[in-house]
């Protein structure tokens, strides 16, 4: 069963701040970032998103911060 994470998690976790979260998940937003993970409707009003993507896309930044 994977983890999820709410908003407030991925907040803590990536740095972001809310309204970056969700600009980086609308197309169009000039900050759209179409590697970033989408969240999951749990229910009306509930989202969340799984960790191990969260954790990925974060991996994938590190690994690029020298490029």
């Amino acid at each position: 069963i994977p983890r999820m994470l709410s908003r407030e998690q991925v907040i803590h976790y990536t740095g972001l701040g809310k309204s970056t979260i969700y600009d980086m998940l609308n197309k169009k937003s000039s900050r759209y970032d179409s590697s970033f993970p989408t969240q999951v409707k749990l229910s009306e009003g509930r989202v969340a998103w799984v960790e191990s993507e969260i954790a990925h896309w974060l991996e994938g930044k590190m690994a690029n911060r020298f490029k």
